[in-house]
């Protein structure tokens, strides 16, 4: 018996090596930054979330004016 394709189209997994290594390679430098500087990193991330606050907040605004 075959399988029925879905309607929802699915997004492709696995990547190349390239992805994999460059996510490594990023993972360990804050890895490294954090055992390092620990206030540095975490002055850091308080600013990475800050921004992306700002940002959600700026899209936000963005589709409700949208809806008016």
């Amino acid at each position: 018996m075959a399988m029925a394709k879905s309607p929802i189209p699915m997004m492709k997994t696995g990547g190349g090596l390239l992805p994999k290594f460059v996510g490594a390679l990023l993972t360990l430098a804050f890895l490294a930054m954090v055992i390092k500087q620990p206030a540095a990193a975490a002055e850091m991330l308080t600013g990475a979330g800050a921004a992306l606050g700002a940002a959600v907040e700026g899209l936000m605004s963005f589709l409700l004016q949208l809806g008016k």
